[in-house]
């Protein structure tokens, strides 16, 4: 199967491009953004060597499928979804942070807790706790983001008191967090699934601040099977999970976190389908559709720059 991990379209209206560790986001006109989910797949702050079929599609039609779920309660910068890999929307001036909200001690806030860490960007944790455990209610954990490297754990009252953004909107993006990650929640637990933690990224335009690119993808979210929860968290056993995570273990189980002199193992076609798979798998299960997968044969990216093209024409008409 073929995977597209790099465009260089040549867009009506192309101000400049921006590669990403997953997208390639060109701006339009300085007023509209093309977002191309290619098939890159990131861990540890690193682009893992090979693609994964189909994982532009999934993550493309995931977030705008909730782009389009939570636009009742919180303005979005969705425009149109030209190619199943390509949403189009309105550029914003994207705020230095990322909302980060956890609903449950699992991930690097499990691993930072059990090394004796009682307080996670400025929010004290309780005693006691156990992985996968839920907290009594969501806790909100924004990072720094970076250009490049690691994004940065940073308290609210750091991120105001350093002017990264200022108290109003810091207060705006606090609220349509929470408000953002109850709608996934319930949609979650409609389909059998808990959305445990999630990411959101915000920006302003005509000084309104509003939510912009992904949303509830495996990329930015953890999901665990609702089924078997309990149990599993009873026993102490791990939880049946849909995200990025099980990569992310993989990559530990084979020595590889981006540590000095740690060396990227390799990434089999046969790994490769099977990470596919598994975001094959979330999408179904999430947005209760069966996925449809577009021929990943011939162009691709040609593909794409000519749905492209068309919608950006038909709309200056």
């Amino acid at each position: 199967m073929k995977a597209l991990t790099r465009t260089d379209l040549n867009l009506p209206g192309q101000v400049s491009v921006y590669h990403g560790k997953v997208r390639d986001v060109y701006n339009i006109n300085d007023d509209l953004m093309v977002m191309v989910a290619t098939d890159r797949i990131s861990a540890f702050d690193v682009i893992l060597p090979k693609g994964i079929p189909f994982k532009g599609q999934v993550l493309n039609q995931i977030a705008a499928n909730f782009l389009d779920a939570t636009s009742d309660i919180v303005p979005n910068w969705k425009l149109a979804t030209p190619d199943p890999m390509v949403t189009v929307g309105l550029k914003a001036e994207g705020f230095r942070v990322e909302m980060i909200i956890r609903g449950y001690l699992t991930g690097s806030a499990w691993r930072e807790y059990k090394n004796g860490c009682r307080e996670l960007c400025g929010v004290k944790l309780p005693d006691g706790m156990r992985e996968n455990e839920r907290f009594p209610e969501p806790i909100i954990t924004p990072t720094t983001k970076a250009e490049e490297g690691h994004d940065e754990n940073i308290s609210k009252e750091e991120i105001i008191a350093q002017g990264i953004v200022s108290r109003e909107d810091y207060e705006v993006m606090e609220q349509y967090t929470r408000a953002l990650f109850q709608r996934g929640t319930e949609i979650a637990a409609k389909k059998g699934l808990i959305l445990v933690d999630t990411k959101y990224e915000f920006g302003k335009r005509d000084g309104k601040v509003i939510l912009i690119d992904e949303i509830h993808t495996p990329d930015s979210s953890r999901y665990f099977y609702a089924d078997g929860y309990e149990e599993k968290f009873a026993k102490g056993e791990a939880q049946k999970q849909l995200s990025k995570e099980f990569v992310r273990q993989w990559l530990i189980e084979h020595n590889f976190m981006n540590r000095p002199g740690d060396v990227m193992p390799e990434i089999t076609d046969e790994y490769a389908q099977s990470v596919s798979d598994r975001y094959i798998e979330l999408y179904e299960h999430i947005v209760g559709e069966k996925f449809v997968p577009v021929p990943e044969e011939g162009d691709i990216e040609a593909r794409i720059c000519k749905n492209v093209t068309e919608w950006l024409t038909s709309r200056k008409k």
